[in-house]
């Protein structure tokens, strides 16, 4: 990163600098030029400027070896565990065992001090627990104060949180206090040997696959949706310990009282299915979506849908898949009429089975499909039910 200098001394007409800006962000206050927040340090400015504008790039050393250890917040509602913390415990062990270092978790709530002990099935080395009345339920300010302890007292190199409605709001807040990077809806995670942390995700509308690296600041922090990564298998067998970790509660000082918590009706949604059905561009009309609920009905599975059909109010949000959508991993997926998009394959690559309908032989669906058919799904998936219903082979 960098800043751009302004030397007023050299600014001889200021209208016609400030024309330079693509983005407007150059103003002229009271004879000076002044950057606001518009500006995308494109630096358009430095080479059209006449020396006017300078850009100066600021180096930030950390000592990297002060900060040890990839760390997992463990994500849970009245201490049940989500299912995303073993998730992301066996990606800290992967990148853990190259960079020779610890795994830790840290558990924040009331009355969690025995569900702790489910960590340590999983390989953990240390779970650091912070069992207050005042983390009763989700209060925002005190997790946060209760999470910034630990970072200051343990300085994990990696702090990796899953990308559900809690971690969305606690993550960010984490990130800014301690003024460093992070990265939402990871699906790729690696490490370098001097624990600078890989963190790949889509980005441009998922035209490509961005690499994004934090160097100079530590924490490096990173959210990963459920059923992105591999869950370790438990074992019998605990290993690790259970630490305190201890916050006075003098600073407990949130301005907001949770009074009550009125609990959502549970829905089984598509996340939840062995087998899916998906509708993509490929289906022509609304009245053709009966196809796709047919053959999901026969499979006893369910059926949802790319991003365009949710924009067209074919489908509601919650049937779609992809990385604006819901993330799925079903034993069996079947696509018909799907290209393939990077957004909406990082939300179901991780499919046991991947079966795919398309008209289009370059489809880039075909590229991650266990099997391919080319041909319009119109004359694929009639007598594809039809073979289903009479218990015949598919092939």
């Amino acid at each position: 990163m960098g800043k751009l200098i302004v030397h007023q001394e050299k600014a001889q007409n200021i209208a016609e600098l400030i024309k330079i800006c693509p983005f407007g962000a150059m103003e002229n206050k009271n004879g000076k030029i002044e950057i606001n927040s518009a500006c995308r340090l494109c630096k358009l400015c430095v080479k059209r400027g006449g020396g006017v504008f300078e850009f100066v790039e600021s180096e930030i050393w950390i000592d990297k070896t002060a900060w040890r250890g990839i760390s997992v917040y463990v994500d849970h509602v009245d201490g049940k565990i989500h299912p995303v913390t073993y998730e992301l415990i066996g990606k800290a062990k992967e990148l853990a065992a190259k960079i020779n270092q610890p795994v830790y978790a840290v558990f924040l709530g009331e009355n969690i001090s025995q569900k702790a002990q489910e960590i340590l099935h999983y390989g953990v080395d240390k779970v650091y627990i912070c069992d207050k009345k005042e983390l009763r339920g989700f209060n925002i300010e005190n997790y946060a104060t209760a999470f910034e302890n630990f970072i200051e007292k343990v300085k994990p190199a990696v702090v990796l949180v899953g990308a559900t409605p809690v971690g969305r709001q606690l993550a960010p807040k984490i990130a800014a206090h301690f003024r460093t990077g992070l990265t939402a809806d990871c699906t790729v995670l690696d490490i370098h040997e001097n624990t600078d942390l890989v963190q790949i995700r889509p980005a441009f509308g998922g035209n490509i696959m961005a690499e994004i690296l934090t160097p100079n600041h530590r924490p490096q922090m990173a959210t990963v949706r459920y059923k992105i990564m591999d869950a370790p298998k438990r074992s019998d067998e605990i290993s690790g310990s259970v630490e305190p970790l201890e916050v006075n509660s003098d600073k407990f000082t949130s301005k907001v009282e949770v009074l009550s918590v009125i609990k959502k009706p549970r829905e089984v949604g598509i996340e939840n299915a062995d087998v899916l059905i998906v509708a993509g561009r490929g289906v022509k009309k609304k009245e053709d979506l009966k196809l796709i609920r047919e053959l999901a009905e026969v499979l006893n599975g369910d059926f949802a849908c790319t991003r365009p059909l949710v924009e067209c109010g074919w489908l509601e949000p919650k049937r779609q898949i992809g990385l604006s959508g819901r993330t799925v991993r079903p034993k069996l997926i079947i696509t018909c009429g799907v290209s393939g998009s990077v957004q909406f394959v990082a939300g179901m690559e991780h499919s046991e089975q991947i079966f795919a309908i398309n008209s289009d032989s370059k489809a880039s669906i075909f590229k991650i499909a266990n099997y391919a058919v080319v041909g319009d799904l119109y004359e694929i998936i009639p007598p594809l039910i039809a073979k289903i219903k009479q218990g015949g082979s598919i092939a």
